[in-house]
């Protein structure tokens, strides 16, 4: 961008003076004029201020046009700014997060004194909500929030589920708390929180071969094989929530499944999204990692 700069002249120092030629026959005796008036140079200070008013014209110029350009800036979206403009990386809107208070007098899950890891929110409150633009599954809603297990289960293959849920009986499994969606694009999500009596049995399960790390124990419906989710890699995690997560290899039917366990204490979560040709990693992450922050 080119700023137009105030036009200065510089100043002169005056006219040179011309030699004063004598004439070769004297003149009569008269004094001799003195030499001819001329336009004296400025003082010296004179000359130091001209400079000290130009420069400071010429910063006030350019500060007043950087300023402008900052706050124009500032003003502007990201992409609209040259060198700057980056496309979404695939992220959903989700409305601001915050975690429900908890019951007077008890304690954060992984507080010192809470040795059960017990969440005392209600654990309907700790389910991630719907994304902008999405539409609930409200078959999911269960009775009152909570689901029967027999509808969670239904997410397994049918070969799977009597074991499933034995194990999960073994173990005290107390209720679920559960929310689904699916998304413009076709994505389906469903969100999972088993709720047992002590984050020892949940750590358990989680270490057991349920959440094992190259692959889980047991089989979503209609996938052949889930491996180990590597474009998790570099995702940070969240404090006190350990996680497995899982993609569905090729090749897949005509939709790609994607799962994530996590271990919160007394809560076991489970993630699951589906879209038909793949699923998308971003979302998926996204999702994992907001729902963790809610159990942490």
């Amino acid at each position: 961008m080119t700023t137009n700069q105030p036009h200065t002249t510089k100043p002169t120092a005056g006219e040179a003076l011309l030699p004063i030629q004598l004439p070769e026959t004297p003149l009569p005796e008269t004094p001799l004029p003195g030499p001819p008036p001329s336009v004296a140079a400025p003082p010296r200070n004179r000359r130091l201020l001209w400079a000290v008013l130009r420069w400071t014209a010429a910063v006030v110029v350019f500060a007043a046009v950087g300023a402008g350009t900052a706050y124009g800036i500032t003003r502007m979206e990201r992409t609209d700014v040259p060198g700057l403009a980056t496309q979404s990386d695939g992220r959903w809107d989700y409305p601001e997060l915050a975690k429900p208070p908890l019951p007077s007098g008890t304690p954060e899950p992984f507080a010192e004194v809470n040795k059960a890891g017990a969440h005392y929110a209600d654990l309907r409150a700790l389910l991630l909500p719907a994304p902008e633009g999405a539409t609930e599954d409200k078959a999911l809603r269960g009775t009152d929030g909570w689901l029967a297990t027999k509808d969670f289960l239904a997410e397994y293959a049918p070969e799977e589920r009597d074991d499933f849920r034995q194990r999960l009986t073994d173990n005290g499994l107390r209720h679920i708390a559960t929310r689904g969606w699916t998304t413009q694009d076709g994505t389906h999500t469903r969100v999972y929180l088993l709720h047992f009596d002590t984050a020892a049995v949940v750590d358990d399960l989680f270490g057991s071969d349920i959440a094992a790390y190259a692959a889980p124990r047991y089989l979503l419906r209609g996938t052949e094989s889930l491996t180990h989710d590597d474009d998790f890699a570099g995702i940070a995690r969240v404090d006190n929530v350990p996680r497995s997560v899982y993609t569905e290899s090729r090749p897949y039917g005509a939709e790609q499944v994607r799962q994530a366990y996590l271990s919160a204490g007394d809560v076991l979560g489970v993630v699951i999204q589906s879209r038909k040709g793949a699923a998308k990693a971003v979302p998926f992450q996204q999702t994992v990692v907001l729902q963790s922050q809610l159990l942490g």
